[in-house]
């Protein structure tokens, strides 16, 4: 029997009944890697003398009357991770053996749950790509389409899923990096409220493991299925112990419903800065007609919406600031004079990425301020709506492109070449403010590419676009085995 693509949820039942062990299952995945990913590249790093080690201590555990929320379970987990033993590179070629001490947090969370670690997937370097290529492990390829990125900088995960290499995986998001590949390679993915996943241990190689959390970026789950994704976050959420020194059980607000009818869902396709491809306003049409064939409340604007281009321009200026905060002296004082350079009146976001770089202190207080004052704006949209759904992206899976200079790469809209890192405004509409987004597939492209959207609910209400998601899924489908590829 192939179990390649079953999900983990049907697989913990399998192995409570008693159908199936856990060796057999990680036998099966680490067989089906061994067979597949050399067309992929997805598992970079992989852990097979310990997973197969995990897989019987899960069995033997499941025998003596053990039942963890993934005893047994074989994934994947994204090389920025920090795992014992293990390669942490991010990339870098002259981070290549650097092996970290410790688990990240959630790397340990998944091990006490009971999850089988495969191994490691593909990363872009420095996560700075919306592909997942780099000089260590090479490059990473659609499932759908070897010619095209699975997309990044969590591409390997996505991929992964997409080839049956495992029914769970993480990564991390601050532009898109679980939305943006989920969409690509037709899996789904969540990307939690801003803090509500401890980062402790998913840091560059060699940076100290501190209970701190990065402004904007977050970790969040991936899978096959929506209901995949709430087993995967409720092992991975909580706060670091270390903040409050002692562990804690986070328990998220329920689903705000838990049919179409009572939904109100705000649809959005359009963004001023960024034309959305046909491909893609396909994709949220459909999701919108099965939003209202359920009996759903469904509208396309509304004035209570935040601004679109003041949040994407807010949003560019808090992500690059934090670039900018690494960069060396010297590069910055260029940036700085740069900077100065700007027309006042040069509000493209070309001019915020460069502004944002070299922020003062002052300034970023004032931005932050700002950010505080889209939150305030969204809580008043969603005591009128449940849910937005809104594109991932502009295209579907675009061909591999390394052109050096990322500025000079271009992105295809329907005929018309645009800045490809353009694109990441629809994922700064969810990251600049915090919010919970699951990517869920809407369908394909003519091409028979995945198209996605991502669904955005209100802070720490995660279990809604979650639930919303679980609906869309039994309604218009979800994952499909890729037709092409291996």
């Amino acid at each position: 029997m192939d179990r390649s693509f079953v999900s983990a949820e049907a697989l913990m039942a399998t192995l409570r009944n008693g159908e199936v062990t856990s060796v057999e299952l990680t036998d099966e995945a680490i067989s089906r890697i061994e067979s597949d990913d050399k067309a992929i590249n997805a598992i970079c790093v992989p852990d097979f003398d310990r997973a197969r080690a995990a897989a019987r201590k899960a069995d033997e555990a499941r025998a003596s009357g053990e039942d963890r929320p993934l005893l047994g379970i074989p994934m994947t987990v994204k090389e920025s991770y920090n795992i014992a033993g293990l390669p942490t590179t991010w990339g870098m070629p002259q981070h290549a053996n650097y092996l970290p001490a410790e688990d990240a947090v959630v790397v340990s969370r998944l091990k006490a749950a009971g999850a089988v670690i495969l191994g490691k997937t593909n990363v872009p370097l420095m996560l700075q790509d919306w592909q997942s290529f780099n000089e260590i492990y090479g490059t990473t390829n659609n499932p759908w389409d070897h010619s095209r990125t699975p997309g990044g900088s969590s591409g390997g995960s996505a991929a992964a899923l997409a080839s049956g290499f495992g029914a769970l995986s993480i990564g991390s998001d601050l532009a898109g990096s679980l939305r943006n590949p989920a969409h690509f390679c037709g899996v789904y993915a969540h990307k939690p409220t801003f803090g509500l996943v401890p980062a402790r241990g998913m840091v560059p190689p060699r940076a100290p493991a501190l209970p701190v959390e990065g402004d904007l970026g977050v970790c969040g789950p991936m899978a096959r299925t929506a209901r995949d994704l709430t087993l995967l976050l409720d092992v991975m959420a909580g706060p670091d112990p270390l903040t409050l020194g002692v562990a804690y059980d986070l328990s998220l607000p329920p689903a705000r419903h838990q049919k179409f009818s009572d939904f109100r869902v705000l649809v959005l396709d359009e963004h001023p800065l960024i034309a959305t491809g046909t491909e893609v306003r396909a994709g949220v049409n459909r999701v919108a007609a099965a939003l209202v064939d359920g009996g759903a409340h469904v509208e396309r604007s509304s004035p209570l919406l935040p601004d679109l281009t003041e949040a994407a321009i807010l949003y560019a200026k808090l992500m690059f600031s934090n670039s900018g905060a690494r960069v060396p002296d010297e590069r910055y004082k260029q940036l700085q004079d740069l900077a100065a350079g700007l027309s006042p009146d040069d509000l493209s976001l070309n001019a915020a990425w460069l502004r944002g770089m070299v922020l003062s202190h002052r300034e970023w207080i004032q931005a932050d301020t700002r950010r505080e004052v889209h939150r305030q704006l969204w809580r008043k949209l969603f005591n009128e709506f449940d849910a937005v759904v809104c594109p991932c992206s502009s295209t579907p899976a675009f061909p591999h492109d390394h052109t050096p200079d990322r500025g000079k790469r271009q992105i295809d809209i329907d005929g018309v070449d645009h800045p490809a890192d353009t694109q990441s405004v629809w994922a700064g509409l969810a990251t600049m403010p915090g919010l919970p987004a699951t990517a869920i597939p809407a369908g394909r492209s003519p091409d028979g590419l995945p198209v996605g959207v991502q669904l955005i609910g209100p802070m720490f209400e995660d279990r809604t676009p979650l639930r919303l998601a679980e609906l869309l899924e039994q309604t218009i489908g979800g994952f499909e085995a890729p037709k092409s590829g291996p």
